[in-house]
């Protein structure tokens, strides 16, 4: 089972520093699940120069949920 990441709610930069003390955990192979109020454009840079997967899409309660796998 991933690691849910729930930052709804709060504010930045809060959200930015839980995923990236999760990521900093995670260990290869294995993913968590980020949940959130809006994209995080800024996130999605950072996890494209680490070599990070994820995929994101917008809940139909309109939650911002990425998938993020650490190959």
């Amino acid at each position: 089972m991933k690691k849910t990441v729930d930052a709804r709610g709060l504010e930045p930069p809060q959200p930015f520093e839980l995923v990236m003390d999760a990521l900093a955990d995670l260990p290869k192979g294995e993913g968590l699940v980020l949940l959130l109020d809006r994209m995080p454009h800024p996130l999605f840079r950072i996890l494209d120069r680490d070599g990070y997967k994820y995929e994101s899409r917008i809940r139909d309660d309109g939650v911002v949920e990425i998938d993020i796998v650490n190959p």
